[in-house]
């Protein structure tokens, strides 16, 4: 079972990595589902490319998942304002539900949706191979390399951008590029996870670090370890059970917060009560 669970479980690390950072810019902003927004617009691009007689992990699948999250990406970074009526988390909400309707209705017409459904939800990530692997190993440095170096204006936009307008820095472009990269991980990541692995990757290590501490640095110290233990402990369920592995990952997810919270909690019951 090792030899088995060994490449799934790199691959994890890999998508670990990169969501578990992003995730940070994201619960930030204050747009969580921006992530499941764009990984619906993500699947829709590879069902339309099924419609049109490719394989769903094809590469004109892939660029057509590409192309559509690009589009995604402009409309989100031109709706984030500050004194808009509109929240930008309205824009998403809406983004997502037509975008899943659309897949449906596509899905309609082809035979055999029962199983894309599937691979668009919880993905394969037991079936990966190394060439897929370092593929996105390769794209996903190359992500966080462009993060690395452009940091600070990164970090700013996503933490004040009202600071980061003051300096001189377009909002709006580094908004643009930061959900272009975002993209381009999103749709590479659908493939591979699906869906909702891909969305607990990317939001609960964040969340789960945010809860103890302010400092970046630390929570992505804290986002990476979280995610690399419970990414092995859902592969090892899955395994030792005989459970589909995307699903039981999703689950590992969700009792790793519940876990965090009590923690947190138990942490907050201990400390003193302040005076006056």
């Amino acid at each position: 079972m090792i030899s088995l669970m060994s490449l799934p479980f790199i691959a994890c690390l890999i998508l670990v990595g990169i969501h578990a950072y992003l995730g940070i810019h994201v619960v930030e902003r204050g747009v969580i589902f921006v992530d499941l927004a764009l990984a619906q617009i993500a699947a829709l691009g590879a069902v339309l490319a099924v419609l049109m007689g490719f394989p769903l992990c094809s590469p004109q699948a892939y660029f057509t998942s590409l192309s559509l999250t690009f589009i995604g990406a402009v409309v989100f970074s031109l709706t984030r304002f500050k004194e808009s009526e509109i929240p930008q988390e309205a824009i998403i909400g809406i983004t997502y539900v037509v975008a899943a309707a659309a897949a449906v209705l596509v899905l309609d017409r082809i035979p055999g949706e029962a199983q894309h459904i599937k691979e668009m939800l919880v993905g394969n990530i037991l079936f990966v191979d190394w060439k897929h692997v370092v593929r996105i190993a390769v794209l996903y440095s190359a992500i966080g390399f462009l993060h690395f170096i452009y940091r600070d204006r990164f970090v700013l936009v996503s933490c004040d951008p009202d600071k980061a307008a003051e300096k001189g820095i377009s909002v709006r472009l580094w908004d643009f590029l930061f959900y272009v990269t975002f993209g381009f991980v999103v749709t590479s990541s659908v493939e591979l996870a699906g869906v909702l692995l891909v969305f607990s990757f990317l939001i609960i290590p964040a969340v789960c670090a945010m809860l103890f501490t302010k400092d970046f640095r630390k929570r992505l110290a804290i986002g990476w370890t979280a995610g690399a233990f419970t990414s092995l402990a859902g592969i090892y369920a899955s395994g030792a059970w005989d459970l589909p592995t995307g699903a039981a990952m999703v689950c590992c997810f969700g009792l790793l917060v519940i876990g965090c919270g009590c923690v947190k909690y138990i942490i907050s019951s201990q400390k003193p009560a302040s005076v006056g």
